[in-house]
């Protein structure tokens, strides 16, 4: 039983780590646009946000 509480302890922290990597990779995206100029309007974000 410790072995399966084990494993599920190391699934749950490589999701999280995972979660994390994604979550910078795409903040890191978002500011390199921003640096370069590619951003949205406020009515622009508007309506992708409606469109989801």
């Amino acid at each position: 039983m410790e072995a399966m509480n084990m494993t599920g302890k190391n699934d749950s922290s490589y999701a999280i780590n995972n979660a994390m990597n994604v979550l910078f990779t795409k903040l890191d995206e978002a500011i390199d646009d921003m640096e370069n100029g590619r951003v949205l309007t406020i009515e622009e974000a508007w309506k992708e946000i409606d469109a989801v």
